[in-house]
């Protein structure tokens, strides 16, 4: 603010030396030209959460439930279940406790599994503890990660097909029919 090196200015209005502040620059007028104008934005509206998010269902840490969960969507598993799962994409968060039949397209298990698990993507985390079969196409397993349990790879015969139905061999295969008679003779 002071500077002992500079002079002291002429343009001064008392006679202490401090001079007067210089007045400000007048704007110069712009040429008089047409103005266009400017797009009017209108504030966008609010865009929902994606899609993933949307559809996703969260069973709450601290509580037990007790029944089978299928449908379309995700499901995020942080409390205890104890039944059968079928949805898309399930996540078993690290506090989140799984009895019974897994059947997802993408399963990510930080958690426990006590069943068997059958997906096309199985990822068991460092965390995670898994009791049982998995069938899947692709698996990952993390160092830490405990597994117990047979592992076997899914064939990728048909293109398209889809995880969650029910595989073929486990339906039970109807009854031979046959056309031979029998006759019952009474015991003697």
């Amino acid at each position: 603010m002071f500077n002992k090196n500079k002079p002291l200015d002429n343009n001064t209005s008392s006679g202490l030396g401090i001079p007067t502040p210089p007045e400000p620059a007048k704007p110069t007028p712009a040429p008089a030209a047409p103005i266009a104008a400017a797009p009017v934005r209108t504030p966008e509206p609010a865009r929902p959460a994606a899609a993933r998010s949307s559809s996703l269902s969260t069973l709450s840490a601290g509580v037990k439930y007790e029944g089978n969960i299928s449908g379309a969507g995700e499901l995020q598993v942080d409390g205890s279940l104890k039944g059968d799962i079928r949805v898309v994409r399930v996540v078993i968060g690290e506090g989140g406790a799984v009895e019974g039949t897994v059947h997802a397209d993408i399963l990510e298990v930080r958690g426990r599994v006590s069943g068997a698990i059958v997906a096309k993507q199985v990822k068991l985390f460092a965390t995670s503890r898994v009791e049982g079969d998995i069938t899947q196409e692709q698996l990952s397993i993390e160092q830490g990660a405990w597994f117990q349990g047979r592992c076997t790879q899914a064939k990728r015969d048909t293109p398209g097909a889809n995880m969650l139905e029910a595989p073929a061999s486990a339906e039970k295969p109807a009854p031979a029919k046959t056309d031979a008679k029998v006759e019952a003779k009474p015991a003697a």
